[in-house]
């Protein structure tokens, strides 16, 4: 249920009517391509002369291509309609504190090619190899009309000035991603936080999710991240900032978090966390571990081959993935949990423990299902190409 909000509301206009139908035709086409005009009349209920209108809007745009004629046993032949792949594309970043991966995919948001860079301190510099990169794609694939940039960051966006408000991990404040990369591309250009993307990818790629409206996407990578899906809608609050279950405070003596506050939850389980106690178990300061000590990829390849202190590190990683996830459980009480990150390599081990943990936490457990993300379908890019394509799919805001 959505209250109309008298103080800023829009009155549908037959112009609405219209960019709805539209969507509606164009997400058909996507589900149950291919598809006659036939069909999507039948299905919409729409006049055969308005489907036609928005199939030929949507040939001229690229979003969609003729393909084979169909066969009936008399009439005239339908012509079977389908997304353009092969002319429409979307570009998708995944920024992260090390490396930034990018990859330009067709409409389904798989993938063409991939390219990655070192992430530099700098953001504006940061922005300029980027955008440099960006555009070596597209030159690379110039037959492919670019419909848009999804940029995924490891922060919070505002969702009025589109600013990545603050990324403690990276230690940036308030960097324009979108007016910067739409300047310089000439692209529309779509910003969000990770695991909010990781979310909208579940919601219209993933296999976990159909017919589920209240899940919740787990990113743990150098922090930890939540993005939340409740009722079908993304869980956005003031300007954008709902979501930070990774710089809740869990222990208010623990460890100092990069946001300023004491004992986060990302202090516990998130991969730096887990370098930082195994640093420690071995007798290093968490500095010279993360310079010359092994990363979090070395302490999973030693956890399996039976290292005792990468089997303590990891499983006390397990422990308060648990612990957080309790919390979100009986917060919200998904039917879905997705964790995506490297720690889906090893979740036969750990997968379990968080279970247990959560069992015993949360009330609601039964109720909600908890499953591990294969990081090699690079969950986080094609999220990142979500951001562009739910604004061409998604039912247009109203009242």
């Amino acid at each position: 249920m959505r209250k109309i909000d008298l103080s800023s509301f829009q009155i549908a206009t037959s112009e609405t009517a219209r960019d709805i139908n539209r969507r509606i035709v164009l997400n058909l086409i996507r589900m149950r391509q291919p598809i006659s005009r036939a069909d999507l009349a039948r299905h919409t209920g729409l006049q055969r002369s308005t489907v036609s209108l928005i199939i030929e809007q949507l040939i001229e745009e690229q979003w969609i291509t003729e393909g084979a004629l169909g066969n009936l046993p008399r009439g005239r032949k339908p012509r079977f309609l389908h997304l353009n792949n092969e002319r429409a594309g979307i570009i998708g970043v995944n920024v992260r504190p090390e490396v930034t991966t990018l990859a330009l995919t067709d409409l389904n948001a798989n993938f063409i090619t991939q390219d990655s860079l070192v992430t530099p301190s700098n953001p504006q510099l940061f922005l300029e190899q980027l955008a440099e990169r960006i555009e070596n794609l597209r030159k690379a694939h110039s037959r492919i009309f670019c419909e848009g940039i999804g940029v995924g960051v490891p922060g919070r966006v505002n969702r009025k000035s589109h600013k990545m408000v603050f990324a403690p991990n990276l230690g940036w404040r308030n960097v324009d991603f979108k007016n910067y990369l739409e300047k310089v591309t000439g692209l529309p250009v779509e910003v969000e936080n990770a695991a909010n993307s990781c979310a909208l990818y579940e919601l219209w790629f993933g296999r976990y999710s159909e017919g589920t409206r209240d899940l919740i996407a787990l990113t743990v990578s150098e922090g930890i991240g939540t993005g939340i899906i409740a009722n079908g809608q993304l869980v956005s609050g003031v300007d954008g900032m709902a979501g930070e279950f990774g710089h809740v405070s869990i222990n208010e003596e623990g460890p100092l978090c990069r946001c300023g506050n004491r004992g986060c939850w990302e202090t516990y389980a998130s991969n730096v966390a887990t370098v930082n106690h195994y640093a420690a178990s071995a007798g290093r300061s968490n500095g010279a571990s993360q310079r010359s000590g092994p990363g979090f990829e070395d302490i999973m390849r030693l956890y399996e081959q039976g290292d005792t202190r990468a089997a303590e590190s990891i499983d006390r990683m397990a422990y308060y993935l648990g612990v957080g996830t309790s919390m979100l459980v009986t917060s919200f009480a998904p039917a879905l949990i997705i964790c995506v990150g490297e720690v889906s390599k090893i979740w036969s081990k750990v997968g379990p423990i968080v279970d247990s943990i959560v069992a015993e936490r949360s009330p609601l457990s039964n109720m909600t299902k908890i499953i591990a993300l294969d990081e090699f379908a690079y969950p986080r890019l094609r999220g990142a190409v979500s951001l562009v394509l739910q604004k061409h799919f998604v039912a247009p805001t109203v009242a």
